[in-house]
């Protein structure tokens, strides 16, 4: 049973998924804190945010569904962000695509969510 969001498996992929580009863009040089790292960490962040946010707000499937909708493009937006820490060669081949593949199923996880909720 789901009595909070952090007992849907979304909520928890999209926070893991969070914290490990956190802790890899640690490592990123310094001066792309205020560029690249702070966008990347920013936008993998919201997409959990966004669960949670839309989660408070279930009983009104339109309003949660539209909480998806943006945690879904900021899902996007990281994919675009972890290109760019791969072409600066910031993320190695492997990372990238380990993190790509990740991204991507949270993506098609929200989505299913998207398609399937109902407010009862």
């Amino acid at each position: 049973m789901i009595k909070t969001f952090t007992d849907l498996d979304i909520y928890n992929d999209s926070y893991q998924l969070a914290m490990e580009v956190f802790w890899l863009s640690r490592k990123f040089p310094k001066e792309e804190v205020y560029s690249l790292t702070s966008q990347m960490v920013r936008s993998s962040r919201s997409v959990a945010a966004n669960i949670s946010e839309g989660w408070s707000k279930r009983n009104y499937e339109q309003i949660f569904k539209q909480q998806l909708i943006t945690s879904l493009g900021s899902n996007g937006e990281t994919e675009t962000w972890l290109d760019f820490a791969k072409d600066c060669n910031y993320l190695d081949e492997k990372t990238h695509l380990d993190l790509i593949n990740k991204n991507s199923e949270i993506g098609k996880k929200i989505n299913r969510l998207h398609q399937t909720w109902k407010t009862f």
